[in-house]
């Protein structure tokens, strides 16, 4: 395949996943925005349902935070902060205990020592240097791939990592819902009519790391491609 051939599919495969991913983005902020309107049962707020999970998971040594921004909740396993958005944290709907949960099911893994999330906590460290440095070691690997093909094979290396981080967050955030909704469900935080507003919100906010796994994996096999055509030249 020509390179513009090569071109001409990336730009393919990378329009179709901006489109779906924005797709995946819009129904997660609609479904959050839905589900927000609707109580949870007994009203507790998602700072209440963090609490409550984690004391029933035996875990009292992490602390249940307040962050601002939307939708940018997070479990940080370096300080144990279970860090809830303003909306999350206050609020008293479906919504907020989907993903309050969700967050908690990071706190159980954690506790647990769930493999995939010590995996993911391991490689951080290199997908935040990847993350700054890469593009420029592959453009550069690009223009010197004749003469210095180390440097780009240096930079596959470097993304192959970032790639393999997108995969192994895809078992650890699937098990932080599927922990999340069984405690929900087995705690009578959702109904029967409730509970499958929380899995569909919680199955979109996944679809978005599947999405980004798969973009990550096909920027990977198109910067391969590159390298592998250069070196036959």
């Amino acid at each position: 395949m020509t390179f513009l051939g090569i071109n001409g599919l990336y730009w393919i495969i990378f329009i179709g996943v901006a489109v779906v991913s924005w797709i995946i983005q819009n129904a997660l902020q609609k479904a959050f925005k839905d589900y927000s309107s609707i109580p949870s049962e007994g009203y507790l707020t998602g700072k209440d349902v963090a609490q409550k999970m984690l004391h029933d998971n035996d875990i009292y040594d992490v602390q249940v935070v307040c962050i601002p921004g939307q939708l940018t909740d997070n479990y940080n396993p370096t300080n144990k902060t279970l860090n809830l958005s303003k909306e999350v944290y206050y609020g008293n709907s479906v919504a907020s205990a989907a993903v309050a949960a969700h967050e908690c099911g990071h706190a159980v893994q954690h506790a647990l020592a769930y493999a995939p999330l010590q995996m993911r906590s391991a490689l951080v460290p290199v997908v935040s240097f990847s993350s700054k440095f890469v593009p420029w070691i592959l453009m550069g690997g690009m223009l010197l791939l004749k003469v210095f093909p180390g440097l780009m094979l240096a930079g596959l290396i470097l993304f192959g990592l970032t790639t393999l981080f997108s995969f192994v967050t895809l078992p650890v955030e699937i098990n932080a819902s599927q922990r999340a909704l069984a405690w929900l469900n087995k705690s009578n935080i959702t109904s029967p009519a409730t509970h499958p507003k929380a899995q569909r919100a919680l199955r979109l906010a996944a679809y978005t790391y599947v999405v980004a796994a798969l973009s990550s994996l096909a920027t990977l096999l198109y910067y391969a491609v590159i390298y592998m055509g250069g070196r036959r030249d």
